[in-house]
């Protein structure tokens, strides 16, 4: 087995010197980017969340050693394995990205990293506490079961987090047309981020779009609909502990408060904003009434502008 590298560690130098890049871009461009109190909750954030992969590594690294042994096929340190592995776990984050969008334990772990309302590359730091406790790790175990090593997995997976730095940012408009349509750039990724009801629940590709120009869950970036950032319910707090914990303590407080044992599954595993009574808005009732109030838009400028038109024929008409 080859000694392979942190592509993070490696990375961590050039993440520090684009972040103070693009703050002194800011600072003539678009100062409204930069909030210092939310950019300091980022930095807290991504230091927490290396602390807590530190201590869970070996945990995880252990468990995927122990799956590798049922490997259905030997697979080889050969460069082209590295490709495939790289393009399979893309595949894999998606499924886990998708997943912590729909369901609300994993969206627990993932919320962290969409708390933010401001978008810019140190939002790329704000990354989860909670990976372990809620089991993302369980999406890449069908790699471990086909033959990929465990160290070639975790370094083209460290890779996959490392390209998604850069996508992180509005300085950049959008890219060439061919890789618009087969990389995730920062256009598409501004989607993924926003809560305009038009983007929400999109674009979870980490490395490569096509994935949700596969499965239907492609939204692009309009000029006339900007991106507003964050989460449905805002937190209102740059308290980092807050930010790290709110959705789990706000499950704990629903499954307490649930009157029986199908409402306390549907609020651990439902989707985010799932209420037993309906009282709460999940993202599909969000989009769904945006929906209605565009159609109902549409339908009042059309009779409004078939009213004018007529009322502008009818001289000719009596004429």
């Amino acid at each position: 087995m080859p000694n392979l590298p942190d592509p993070v560690d490696l990375a961590i130098p050039a993440f520090v010197a684009l972040v103070l890049a693009e703050m002194i871009a800011a600072r003539f461009r678009d100062r409204r980017r930069y909030c210092p109190k939310d950019t300091l909750t980022s930095l807290g954030l991504g230091l927490g969340s290396t602390v807590a992969g530190v201590l869970s590594a070996g945990l995880v690294f252990a468990l995927a050693v122990w799956v590798h042994q049922f490997a259905v096929f030997e697979i080889s340190w050969a460069w082209y394995w590295f490709v495939i592995a790289f393009v399979l776990d893309d595949l894999a984050y998606y499924v886990f990205h998708r997943s912590a969008h729909r369901v609300r334990w994993f969206w627990a772990s993932h919320v962290i990293h969409h708390s933010s309302q401001h978008y810019n590359l140190s939002t790329a730091l704000r990354q989860t506490w909670t990976g372990f406790f809620s089991a993302t790790f369980l999406f890449r175990l069908p790699l471990f079961l086909i033959g990929f090593p465990p160290a070639m997995v975790f370094f083209v997976a460290a890779l996959n987090l490392v390209y998604q730095f850069w996508i992180h940012t509005e300085t950049i408009g959008r890219m060439p047309r061919w890789f618009e349509a087969v990389m995730n750039t920062p256009s598409h990724h501004r989607v993924h981020h926003a809560t305009n009801p038009r983007y929400l629940d999109s674009n979870y590709a980490g490395v490569f779009i096509v994935w949700d120009r596969m499965f239907g869950t492609f939204v692009a970036e309009r000029d006339e609909d900007r991106p507003r950032y964050g989460i449905v319910r805002n937190l209102g707090s740059f308290n980092i502990l807050w930010a790290a914990f709110h959705e789990w303590i706000g499950i704990a407080r629903d499954v307490k408060a649930a009157p029986d044992w199908r409402a306390r599954t549907g609020y651990i595993f439902g989707p985010p904003g799932w209420s037993h009574d309906g009282s709460r808005d999940t993202s599909d009732t969000i989009r769904q009434k945006w929906r209605a109030r565009e159609e109902q838009g549409t339908w009042k400028r059309s009779t409004i502008s078939s009213s004018v038109a007529d009322r502008a024929e009818a001289p000719s008409r009596v004429a």
